[in-house]
């Protein structure tokens, strides 16, 4: 007898809006026209890019920071044209980076307990790109390795720590990058392109290991990601712009191993995989719905396993990583759905009786401990992500200061010594900390000031105040 419906543990899960008073209210998100996510998220912080007049801002909210967001709430605001996509540091969750339409990108330390002032200052500014840079994204296994792509039709791949751009691949791509993915261990990237391609590239040899010509036929903007056993996962459109999903082999991509039509709305597929679980959910900008797909070895190999419908369409969406999830309630997801004026977290549970761990649902994840150095990376080196257990829950450890280190160029002349090299080195380290420790002394001297000063004009108002009081009572 063959089985009539296919097993699976993932069948029943099911979305589930938070009640309002533990959504974010009050926020005016961004009404720029790209097609990024506008929101991300980690175990801390959720991050949001907000309208702002004259230059481009971000929200940063710790996770408990619920209920309506005061205007005048501390923003991150340090570009000087619209942000267009933020993505926080895989190996710190005080670290995130952002691309704007200015053509830079920067990088930003967040303080430990979330902001209590405006932050105009980056950590460092990346500069390289011509055109707005629209996609950031961090590398998953080496320490401080940034790729940004911008409308130049260039990816670059930043060293955070010494602020170098090392790889710049500008002329492999023949029109505007939709978007870029990185494989499990970093040693490849996938590319979707308005000229319909799907590359698969290595770029440290600077070389295109795969392409697909037309991987969807249609117009509207395409997305590609890498899944865990190498595959490439597309969405895009129809020649009849209806939606589809494909599932590619980059050895062998002629033909996908799926392809599937969904529906013929116009909102672009913004795919979020969960490679623990092999599940992909798919929101359209624009739907009021989430789907979700369980990928295996198996025909048809994309399992449809059910839709998170809601009323409010959405204009962004920000993807909990694994270990910021509730391992009680047996989550398995968490989305923060951006609305007009709101960021509403929406969770994914599967119905269990036990309340013990489940072990089935929760496999080893990856965990904040980056692999590798940024040098061995570039040197060739990979190697799988760190993996952590949730049998206990996940507890954010502290987090060291992303520190830069710039490099002089006029230190870069060959010389004929080794030796004379690595006496020299600790010498520089403890100048540029001595550096830095000053500039952290300077930096809280003036926070010390600013709040001296506001606690005068507190008290100055305070005394007016008592003054009109007594007035008024005589």
């Amino acid at each position: 007898m063959r089985r009539v419906v296919r097993q699976s543990k993932f069948r029943h899960v099911f979305g589930q809006a938070v009640k309002n008073d533990q959504c974010y209210d009050d926020i005016r998100v961004s009404r720029v026209t790209w097609d990024s996510s506008f929101c991300a998220v980690n175990p801390r912080f959720v991050a949001i890019i907000i309208e702002a007049s004259g230059g481009g801002a971000f929200l940063v909210l710790p996770l408990h920071k619920t209920g309506r967001i005061d205007k005048s709430y501390p923003t991150v605001c340090g570009h000087t044209g619209p942000v267009l996509d933020i993505d926080w540091c895989p190996h710190n969750d005080q670290v995130i980076a952002s691309g704007s339409e200015d053509c830079t990108v920067m990088v930003w330390q967040i303080p430990e307990n979330g902001l209590t002032l405006s932050l105009t200052e980056p950590v460092v500014i990346l500069e390289g790109h011509s055109k707005r840079v629209g996609i950031v994204a961090w590398h998953p296994t080496a320490r401080n390795v940034l790729l940004s792509a911008g409308c130049d039709n260039a990816v670059i791949i930043w060293n955070v720590g010494t602020g170098e751009a090392l790889l710049n691949l500008d002329d492999m791509h023949s029109d505007m990058i939709y978007n870029v993915s990185w494989n499990r261990t970093g040693s490849l990237i996938c590319t979707a392109s308005k000229d319909k391609k799907v590359r698969v590239i290595d770029p440290r040899k600077q070389e295109i290991v795969a392409e697909k010509e037309k991987a969807h036929e249609g117009a509207r903007p395409m997305r590609a990601i890498f899944l865990a056993d190498g595959n490439v996962f597309t969405t895009g459109f129809s020649r009849m712009s209806e939606r589809q999903l494909a599932l590619w082999n980059p050895k062998n991509m002629q033909e996908p191993i799926a392809l599937h039509e969904m529906d013929t709305s116009n909102g672009v597929l913004l795919p979020f995989y969960d490679p623990d679980t092999s599940i992909i959910y798919l929101c359209g900008k624009g739907d009021s719905s989430i789907r979700y797909f369980e990928i295996t070895d198996e025909s048809p190999y994309v399992h449809y396993l059910n839709t998170f419908s809601s009323k409010e369409p959405q204009r962004g969406m920000g993807y909990m990583p694994k270990r910021g999830l509730d391992v009680n309630k047996c989550e398995i997801a968490r989305f923060f759905k951006l609305h007009e004026r709101k960021c509403e977290p929406i969770i994914m549970t599967v119905p269990r009786k036990s309340d013990l761990f489940q072990d089935d649902l929760y496999p080893d994840t990856a965990g904040p401990e980056a692999a590798l150095e940024a040098e061995e990376w570039f040197e060739g080196k990979n190697a799988d992500p760190i993996l952590i257990s949730l049998k206990h829950g996940y507890i954010p450890g502290k987090n060291r200061d992303l520190k830069v280190v710039k490099k002089n160029i006029l230190d870069n002349k060959p010389t004929a010594n080794k030796k004379c090299d690595l006496i020299n080195i600790p010498k520089k380290t403890t100048d540029t900390a001595s550096v830095q420790n000053e500039a952290k002394l300077d930096e809280i001297l003036k926070e010390i000031k600013s709040i001296k000063d506001t606690i005068c004009n507190q008290d100055e108002r305070i005394s007016k105040l008592e003054q009109q009081m007594a007035k008024i009572a005589a």
